[in-house]
């Protein structure tokens, strides 16, 4: 289908399915959503020439004395949002991002990603990503702010009355399948009011879509039931951190070539193998916050660059998974990062990997939360904190030339600052919470 026809087929629905308001999202450098809504008669424009916005005032995009940049809706990815009237609809486009003359703005993370899609097409293959998505629901007070309580003291799949989340959960998957995501699996994690609920893979680009969604569903249908959802990796110290958790696979000719069992296939351990050799220089974006690194060497979450099948110890964990769900697992990024960033990243390190023929290291089948010193003296550890991870991304010639300089370096100056007003506190927790728990 081309996208004149694409364009034609929704400006018949909108007309036809009494939409009233239409959401051009997008989102800035750190991956926090932005969306302007226009009414129906503009929809044509947006598609012909954009909607202009100031970019000066959006993290990381562009200065004041050059500020204006244009949303192009992508006709694909229009999408219902459910928990709106259904009398005078409110639909949904993600955007492309673009200068004034037609360019790609080279701040659009999504573009980025596409770029990494291109790349692996390019070279034969086709990839597929699923994510497995951790999150908090807190308790609100009497003005519906949120608080630090959380909803419920569940654990690890429990059921009602333990767990409260349950008929939250089932609202968000309802709401999911009705924006064309489709839940798989949903259920109570280990830390009291903390929640996880799976989706279907797709698609690179798609998947990256889909997990924006997914955050909007969650905190719009937590609201509608007094709650509040954080994605804050480590919102209570003392308990279970929230993970992101990313399967990958990639298919050449039709064939996924993460299939066999024993991973005879050269490029699926190469491409293993490029992401182990550049997790360093990503951590600053799949961990971009302080609070990341609370999370990191607990509960389950890794602190070392290793490799293995099923433990879920490691960085990268091959799950016991056969046919058309073989992949690989990706287990350090938590749910603050900017995932088109984070997913390009994942996508070029791997590529880079079979292109070089990187050989794979040997698994490490191991406990690393019970291994001792001698044991881990060999094995290299992520970052111990944000700036360690950044001083590694400002040297990384590999993210300068996927990212660009210019934005590379609004993303590391945004983030030193963040670094400095946590380091210099007194209160480090404190100074987290008023970064970051409303905001993510």
């Amino acid at each position: 289908m081309s996208y004149n026809i694409k364009i034609k087929e929704v400006l018949e629905f909108v007309e036809e399915n009494d939409v009233k308001f239409i959401r051009l999202a997008f989102c800035d450098i750190l991956g926090i959503p932005k969306n302007i809504s226009i009414m129906p008669q503009e929809l044509e424009r947006a598609f012909e020439q954009g909607i202009s916005f100031d970019a000066s005032s959006i993290l990381g995009f562009m200065n004041v004395e050059k500020s204006d940049l244009f949303l192009h809706p992508d006709p694909s990815t229009l999408s219902i949002l459910p928990w709106r009237p259904q009398q005078g609809r409110v639909i949904r486009f993600f955007c492309d991002i673009k200068h004034p003359d037609g360019s790609a703005f080279e701040g659009d993370s999504r573009n980025i990603l596409k770029k990494a899609v291109e790349r692996a097409e390019k070279m034969g293959y086709a990839c597929r990503i699923g994510s497995e998505c951790e999150f908090y629901l807190f308790e609100t007070d009497e003005k519906g702010r949120p608080t630090y309580i959380p909803h419920d003291e569940g654990g690890y799949l429990d059921m009602a009355p333990l767990d409260k989340g349950e008929n939250v959960r089932r609202e968000i998957c309802l709401s999911l399948e009705q924006m064309g995501i489709q839940p798989e699996s949903s259920h109570h994690e280990q830390g009291p009011g903390q929640h996880e609920i799976d989706f279907k893979y797709s698609d690179a680009l798609t998947a990256a879509d889909d997990l924006m969604t997914f955050k909007t569903v969650v905190k719009a249908v937590a609201s509608r039931n007094g709650l509040f959802a954080s994605f804050m990796p480590k919102p209570i110290l003392t308990e279970s951190g929230s993970g992101l958790h990313i399967n990958i696979s990639l298919s050449k000719d039709g064939f996924n070539i993460f299939k066999e069992r024993n991973y005879d296939s050269s490029a699926a351990k190469s491409f293993i193998a490029g992401v182990i050799d550049k997790i360093l220089d990503i951590t600053a974006f799949a961990n971009p916050i302080t609070n990341s690194y609370a999370r990191l060497g607990s509960f389950r979450a890794p602190k070392y660059v290793s490799w293995s099948h099923q433990n879920r110890s490691q960085l990268i964990r091959i799950p016991a998974e056969t046919g058309e769900y073989s992949r690989m697992e990706l287990r350090s990024p938590d749910p603050a990062c900017n995932p088109y960033i984070t997913f390009a990243l994942i996508l070029h390190a791997g590529l880079d990997g079979i292109e070089r023929k990187l050989e794979l290291p040997g698994p490490i089948n191991q406990n690393l939360y019970n291994a001792g010193a001698d044991e881990l003296q060999n094995i290299k550890a992520l970052p111990q904190n944000l700036k360690e991870a950044l001083d590694v991304a400002s040297k990384s010639s590999f993210v300068r030339n996927i990212l660009g300089e210019e934005m590379l370096s609004k993303y590391l100056e945004i983030k030193l600052k963040e670094w400095n007003m946590y380091f210099e506190s007194e209160d480090r927790e404190s100074v987290e919470k008023q970064m970051y728990f409303k905001i993510i």
